[in-house]
Parts: C-alpha cells; sequence; structure tokens
C-alpha cells in the first residue's frame, strides 16, 4: 500500500505556485516590461495574496534576477550548440553576434532591470559568468593554433578569458556593430 505523506503533497504544491509564479512573471515581462512587474499584480495573475508571493520571493528583483539566471542559463546552453567556426576567433565573433541577438531581446531588458540587486544577486550572476568563463577556455584548448607558451602566473587562461567576457559586456552594452578592434587585439595575443 501507498502511504499518503502530506510534506510531499505540500512540497509538490509549492514548487507548483513557485513554477507558476514565475512564469507569469515572465509573461508580464515580455508582454510589458520590467517595469510592469510587481508584487500586487503578481499575486492578483496568480489568485494569491500578495503575502502569498512574498513566502516564493523577497522582492520584486529577486524574481526579476531568478528570471535574469535562467535566461542566461538557457542562453549559454543554446550558444553550444550556435557556435560552428574553426578557430578561437571567429568563434568569438560568433559568440558576439549571438549573444548581442539575445542581448537586444529579453536579456538586455532583464540586465537592465537588475540595477538594485543586492550582493547576493550579483554572487549568483558571477556564477554565470564562471559557465561562460568554462566555455570560453574549452574554445580556446580547441584552437591547436594559440602559441602553447603564452599562459603564466600573471596571464593566465582564466584571467584571459575574464578579459573577454568584460570586453565583451562592454561591447555588448554599447552595441557596438563592430567587434575587429577586440579581435585584433585577441589575436594579437593569442597567435
Amino acid at each position: 500500500a501507498i502511504r499518503h505523506i502530506p510534506g510531499d503533497t505540500m512540497r509538490k504544491k509549492d514548487e507548483t505556485l513557485h513554477e507558476t509564479l514565475l512564469d507569469l512573471a515572465r509573461e508580464i515581462v515580455e508582454s510589458e516590461g520590467p517595469e510592469a512587474l510587481n508584487i500586487r499584480s503578481l499575486a492578483k495573475r496568480a489568485g494569491v495574496a500578495s503575502g502569498t508571493v512574498y513566502n516564493y520571493f523577497a522582492n520584486k528583483d529577486d524574481i526579476l534576477l531568478v528570471l535574469t539566471e535562467e535566461y542566461w542559463r538557457k542562453t549559454l546552453l543554446d550558444m553550444r550548440d550556435e557556435i560552428h567556426t574553426e578557430g578561437f576567433t571567429g568563434q568569438l565573433r560568433e559568440i558576439y553576434a549571438f549573444l548581442q541577438s539575445r542581448v537586444a531581446n529579453s536579456a538586455g531588458m532583464l540586465m537592465g532591470s537588475l540595477s538594485n540587486v543586492e550582493a547576493t544577486g550579483r554572487q549568483r550572476m558571477q556564477s554565470m559568468q564562471m559557465v561562460l568563463r568554462a566555455a570560453i577556455i574549452q574554445r580556446m584548448h580547441g584552437d591547436r593554433c594559440i602559441r602553447q607558451d603564452l599562459w603564466n602566473d600573471t596571464l593566465t587562461e582564466e584571467r584571459f578569458a575574464d578579459f573577454i567576457i568584460m570586453n565583451m559586456m562592454v561591447l555588448l552594452r554599447m552595441n557596438a556593430p563592430n567587434i575587429d578592434s577586440f579581435i585584433e587585439i585577441v589575436k594579437r595575443v593569442i597567435y
């Protein structure tokens, strides 16, 4: 016989409501923009009290942070399948174009809405940056033309990947249509 455990039912219900709240928040952000999202309107759409929403999220910024993390996690997974060029610098061009198309859509809107995120939020977003760093390092390893004597205690693969990410993020924020100068700098360093 199967035993009914009340806590399990409640936990499933909680996870379902959490996902429902995120789905509704995503709909609001995508259709009306992040500024339209607030706890009261989210609660009304979900058919629950505002206090119930606060059981799942500390505030609006917490919801936006979860949506942004979710978006970047999916974007980084999608990026793996979209980059096909052989050489590392060609891959950087593809990565930039891919990210630029994503930032022009929901990601840019979400990133711009995260101005009030606290330290814990920044740490959570840094974990996404670590995933991107690992992907860049993996792509560097795949390019046999990169100088093998390049890395040392001062210039590590990790620091170089961070340099690339930092510059790409600045270029994305500027919506730079051309990254030729940046690619030339990278080429002069690694080849």
